[in-house]
């Protein structure tokens, strides 16, 4: 039996946090949902190569998303999915060089989430986890 594979979303917003978590539970991945850059250093500190993806707002309260990311980095390899209201081609230009795999501009499409993170997972849509 495969294991569930694990997704560390950090946004800010509860809304939005709650949204993409339960697009990606339906999806077969067991969420861990945190409000902060803070909180989402300690959680994948903690969680660390057990992550299979992290998505990332970055515009959170406490930290640049980007810097957070570099910091992610260090504690685990899972590809990064920024998700943010940062829509201009520099942006997504920044957050492609400080590591994110994929780059999705708010608001999203719950569809386009799902495919997103089955693909950066390399899960085929419709497959179960």
């Amino acid at each position: 039996m495969e294991e569930q594979q694990v997704c560390l979303v950090i946004e800010d917003d509860s809304d939005i946090r709650g949204l993409i978590t339960a697009v990606l539970s339906r999806a077969g991945f067991k969420v861990l949902a945190v409000g902060s850059g803070a909180e989402g250093k300690a959680a994948a500190a903690a969680a660390g190569a057990t992550l299979s993806l992290i998505t990332l707002d970055l515009g959170l309260p406490d930290i640049d998303g980007r810097d957070l990311s570099l910091e992610l980095r260090k504690l685990s390899p899972a590809p990064l999915l920024f998700l943010t209201a940062r829509a201009e081609d520099d942006d997504v230009l920044a957050g492609l060089a400080a590591g994110a795999a994929a780059y999705l501009t708010k608001p999203f499409l719950p569809s386009t989430l799902r495919e997103t993170a089955l693909k950066l997972t390399r899960v085929q849509p419709g497959a179960r986890i």
